[in-house]
């Protein structure tokens, strides 16, 4: 305990160190009007709905280049003329046609404004379709930089597929790239060299020839997605299948994997049924029976692609063999099965309105992984592993981001996010309680997109505590709350310090032996406690710092 109290001082100390270089130790980055039009829900945005699209794109392996077009479903909320349609350079829309009418169009940097000529009477549903094209970005460090990834197999087969998380699904297709906005349902027509196969989000519905020899995959998608979890991955697939028993019967598992992986994958994806049992445990039923599962092999680690899951872990457990909580738990499973199908609850289920939210994916995804290790391997297995990735923490910059120029917040939103969950769950102190909270949340917030201020509401209501200020401390501040105690005169002292304002979370210590819930806040406290030879010890599975001021 003592080794434990020594690490989360120093880190007390780095944290303070850099506050005291400005208020949340970080600083204030400056902000342009693409970041506004990419980030933010403009007039040219906020008059329509969008319901439906139509993405049917020619893939060319030879020269990097995507065509195509997207036909666009929508429903006016609001009279308006000027439609806002995002497409990132160096991709070029050619033409915009709605009722038969060319409509013209110009371009700030990555947004096209097209002028509307057709009535948009409230509450009526229109189409128009945009045709595009272009070489799209290349990845350079996917997912986290991403793009296009274009490579090839160990036997010369172009392997290509996108991510593009954070920078937008505009950098290879057009559409009305803001998040909170989802498309409720979604036809992927993907044009491919002869003896190459397209796998993209939903049900396969039809293959179909092509008289130059290419082959057409059309795939559909028959529940709300996200637009960076649109994706395609093509490759010299094979596949191979089962059924999961769920909670809502039968779902489809589908395979892909490049041709000579089969065997190596037909054992590692065994970690499927066994996350799926364990999430459907924690979180509720799988959100997209519709759609089936599918684990997809990629050119690069992997992403949450809704039901299309992409996977290059290289079929070893951990991320990519390692253990990124050095406790040996890391290495009982598969991260990228685990972690990336995990988002099927938190990203793709649930998804952030702004991706300043990203938090509301990453740190419960995050915490996820300590879900499946309980489940599997007992409680103090995930809790060992929770508290592993502490080490991972930078406390750099708040987990949350800035609105509405497509900010994220800290890389601290997994570790740190994951610790803040596990707090949590000591505060609730009902392991049956906390499962339904984390079942509710799915169903409240079933196929929608959400706010921070809504998942706070919704878990203080829940918890029965007001958590305000315990979400100020972990999602807007960088310090770590440390709690300061002595022992004098027969009580015991304590209060909250390095922390925000009115910061009051209850903890558990083991006080003489004895476990006891201490309720600080930034006042002193005293309780009677005997003073000679005391001992007090604070449950590592809070996410604080202790000191002993008369030490």
């Amino acid at each position: 305990m003592k080794k434990y109290f020594s690490i989360i001082f120093i880190a007390f100390f780095i944290s303070n160190n850099a506050n005291a270089q400005g208020l949340l130790g970080h600083k204030e980055q400056v902000f342009t009007r693409q970041d506004s039009l990419r980030g933010s829900i403009t007039k040219e945005r906020a008059w329509w709905d969008v319901k439906y699209y139509h993405l049917d794109v020619k893939v060319n392996p030879a020269d990097s280049t995507i065509t195509g077009s997207n036909t666009i479903r929508y429903q006016v909320v609001q009279e308006y003329y000027r439609m806002q349609i995002d497409l990132q350079n160096p991709m070029e829309i050619y033409k915009v046609i709605q009722d038969g009418v060319t409509l013209k169009f110009n371009r700030e940097g990555n947004a096209f404004f097209i002028e509307l000529i057709a009535p948009q009477k409230i509450g009526s549903t229109k189409e128009l379709t945009v045709f595009y094209g272009g070489k799209p970005k290349v990845a350079v460090n996917p997912p986290w930089d991403g793009g296009i990834t274009w490579k090839k197999d160990s036997n010369g087969n172009p392997f290509i597929a996108s991510s593009c998380q954070g920078l937008g699904a505009s950098v290879w297709w057009p559409n009305k790239d803001h998040m909170y906005d989802e498309v409720e349902s979604m036809l992927i027509s993907v044009n491919v060299p002869k003896g190459l196969t397209d796998v993209s989000n939903g049900r396969l519905q039809s293959v179909k020839q092509m008289k130059d020899g290419t082959k057409t995959y059309n795939w559909f998608v028959s529940n709300p997605i996200n637009n960076y979890g649109v994706n395609i991955n093509i490759g010299d697939y094979v596949t191979f299948s089962e059924k999961f028993k769920g909670e809502k019967g039968d779902l489809d598992c589908t395979y892909y994997v490049l041709r000579d992986n089969l065997t190596k994958a037909k054992k590692q994806f065994q970690d499927v049924p066994r996350m799926l049992k364990a999430f459907e445990h924690w979180f509720g039923p799988y959100p997209f029976y519709e759609d089936s599962y599918k684990l997809v092999e990629a050119p690069y680690l992997g992403m949450e692609h809704q039901s299309s899951v992409t996977y290059g872990n290289g079929f070893k457990n951990g991320y990519l063999g390692r253990d990124l909580s050095g406790t040996g738990w890391g290495l009982k499973f598969d991260y990228i099965i685990i972690h990336e199908s995990g988002h099927e609850w938190f990203a793709n289920n649930i998804t952030y309105k702004d991706i300043a939210d990203m938090w509301i994916h990453e740190s419960f995804t995050d915490y996820s992984e300590s879900l499946f290790l309980e489940y599997y391997y007992g409680k103090e297995a995930g809790y060992t592993y929770v508290r592993g990735i502490r080490k991972n923490i930078a406390n750099d910059k708040p987990i949350i981001g800035n609105y509405d120029v497509n900010n994220e917040g800290s890389s601290d939103m997994y570790y740190k996010g994951a610790n803040m969950l596990h707090t949590l769950r000591q505060i609730v102190n009902d392991d049956v309680k906390w499962t339904t909270i984390l079942r509710g949340l799915n169903s409240t917030f079933y196929h929608q997109t959400v706010t921070t201020k809504q998942i706070e509401d919704y878990l203080s209501q829940q918890v029965g505590i007001e958590l305000n200020p315990f979400f100020n401390q972990y999602l807007r501040d960088t310090r770590i709350p440390t709690l300061e105690y002595f022992f004098k005169d027969n009580h015991l002292g304590y209060r909250w310090t390095n922390c925000v304002p009115n910061f009051n979370m209850p903890v558990k210590v083991t006080l003489n032996g004895k476990e006891e819930l201490l309720k600080p806040e930034t006042e002193w406290t005293a309780i009677p406690a005997k003073t000679e030879n005391s001992k007090l010890e604070i449950d590592k599975n809070f996410y604080v710092a202790g000191f002993n001021i008369t030490e």
